[in-house]
């Protein structure tokens, strides 16, 4: 398993966990696991892949968009491996049949996300404590996947707020928690009351719930883990992916021969996506 950070960070984290729900289902030990962590998004990639294919790996897991060119290289040169680019794009273009993409119906849950949201923002409306509903958004780039996820959150406000509005601020970087605090206190000081996250750190929701501390009125939504670690007042509810479901199923189409669907996903339905309480 190639992962672009390690357990600090939450995105990651919950990548660890859902291989390891996976095998605990499947009867996997942990000592069949490799754990490759910051690992970046360059030949250090395929270099990781080859280094776990000459070990003997018969299944190689990426987690991170940008380290999908590196494992499809990597995936030509071992034909007998299958090779998991998890959030990528590209395997059902691919000349080799050994790649795999999955990535979870996570606009789902942003959208059931937004309408916790929009139930504080109504609540916070009714009381007299906010007059314009006013949203922000910390998005680390602007992809497919970050756009689909902001546009399910807004929607999923809109459903219970109809006249909210909301403003997106990007980071340009899946991880950071500097980048990411310093965007929702810009959105914060427009007059955004709510911030939700499509970037991986924690900076976000550590902003809002200092904000909350100094007297504004601040909440947010996470992303990954349940943030009410870093903000156990202000954090609302968090999106949340379980991986394992899907990662159980590529184990077992492993262990079983089974072909490889090129392109997996998957929401509600089977259990991939979810709110935190």
């Amino acid at each position: 398993v190639i992962l672009i950070h390690d357990e600090n960070s939450g995105y990651d984290m919950a990548h660890i966990e859902g291989i390891l729900g996976a095998i605990e289902e499947l009867g996997i030990s942990k000592d069949q696991v490799i754990f490759k962590y910051n690992i970046p998004e360059d030949e250090t990639c395929y270099d990781t892949a080859v280094d776990l294919a000459e070990q003997g790996c018969d299944i190689i897991i990426s987690n991170s968009y940008g380290h999908q060119s590196h494992m499809m290289a990597a995936a030509a040169e071992y034909p007998d491996i299958i090779f998991v680019a998890s959030t990528g794009d590209t395997a059902a273009l691919e000349p080799v049949d050994n790649v795999v993409n999955l990535f979870p119906y996570t606009f789902q849950s942003r959208y059931v996300s937004g309408v916790v949201a929009g139930m504080k923002l109504k609540q916070l409306m009714d009381e007299g404590l906010v007059s314009d509903p006013y949203v922000g958004y910390v998005g680390a780039y602007p992809y497919a996947e970050v756009v689909s996820g902001y546009t399910a959150f807004f929607l999923g406000i809109r459903s219970i707020v109809p006249d909210a509005h909301m403003d997106v601020q990007y980071t340009n970087s899946w991880y950071d928690p500097v980048a990411e605090a310093e965007a929702a206190n810009a959105l914060m000081s427009r007059g955004c009351v709510i911030i939700g996250q499509h970037a991986d750190s924690t900076g976000a929701p550590s902003a809002v719930q200092a904000a909350l501390d100094s007297g504004k009125v601040a909440y947010c939504v996470g992303y990954n883990i349940d943030m009410r670690s870093v903000a156990p007042k202000a954090a609302l509810t968090s999106a949340q992916n379980h991986w394992a479901a899907l990662y159980k199923q590529v184990l077992e189409n492993m262990i079983t021969g089974d072909p490889m669907p090129s392109d997996l996903s998957g929401g509600y339905e089977i259990g991939a996506v979810k709110i935190s309480p």
